[in-house]
């Protein structure tokens, strides 16, 4: 019953992972620490083995359907890498705590916007119709989102798909894409350094990466298919429940009294 669990868990994560380019593991973590009661160093490590299958299995529907834009992904990964390298080194001179606090009240303005404003252009369908634009902004915001990756163990995701898409005028389809794209090689080197310390439970990670490996190939078939209007109020709704994650993870660093 367990397995069977863990195979529909991995199935719902990589269905919403794939459609979103968020990977899952905003789902797959909670999940597994509050529905099954595992620790930390278990649940962030099995989540980000299925943030790499999620995205294994989806990337290649979406490279080709022409929806990835393979240059942008590159450049901006590139950042993203260096800037959790610089994020794991000034990890002991930042608070944490402080750190989730504007990242959740940052996430839950971008939430607020896209529920309550509507864009004013139509976007194009594919990546054949539309040129990137501000740059600089993407990659400095990659690094950003590499740095809060490393820093709260977060997945860059739910940071670059609205950076693309209202920063660099992306179409949030390709920018949920190309953001899939992404984070596979993020996780990958993240997921390495904990199977490194051992705390990789191939017994854990086996049924909910079969369900993520299921759910991200419905996810990715059914993304192109729906409404964009109706993903980014779903992603709003993932980003609303980051912010929550993140102000409860601070405030319970930054006031401990109050939170218990």
């Amino acid at each position: 019953m367990t397995v069977l669990l863990l195979m529909v868990v991995g199935g719902l994560a990589g269905a919403l992972g794939a459609m979103l380019g968020i990977g899952g593991g905003i789902v797959l973590v909670p999940a597994l620490v509050l529905g099954f009661g595992l620790p930390l160093e278990e649940a962030v490590p099995a989540s980000l083995m299925c943030v790499v299958a999620n995205s294994c299995a989806a990337a290649a529907g979406y490279v080709d359907n022409h929806l990835s834009d393979i240059r942008l992904g590159l450049t901006l990964e590139l950042a993203t890498v260096l800037g959790a390298i610089a994020g794991g080194l000034v990890a002991a001179l930042i608070a944490p705590a402080m750190v989730a606090v504007v990242f959740g009240l940052f996430t839950l303005y971008v939430a607020l916007q896209m529920i309550l404003l509507r864009s004013p252009r139509r976007e194009p369908a594919t990546l054949d119709d539309y040129q990137p634009t501000n740059y600089p902004l993407g990659i400095s915001g990659s690094f950003v989102a590499g740095g809060l990756s490393a820093l709260l163990g977060v997945g860059g995701g739910p940071l670059k798909v609205p950076l693309m898409s209202y920063g660099m005028h992306v179409p949030f389809k390709v920018a949920s894409a190309t953001s899939n794209l992404m984070i596979g090689v993020t996780g990958a080197a993240s997921v390495a350094a904990y199977a490194l310390r051992g705390h990789l439970k191939l017994a854990l990670v086996s049924p909910l990466v079969v369900g993520v490996l299921a759910g991200a190939y419905v996810g990715s078939r059914l993304m192109p298919k729906v409404p964009t209007a109706v993903l980014k109020r779903l992603f709003a709704l993932v980003l609303l429940t980051v912010a929550g994650q993140m102000l409860w993870k601070g405030g319970a660093g930054l006031w401990p009294s109050i939170w218990e």
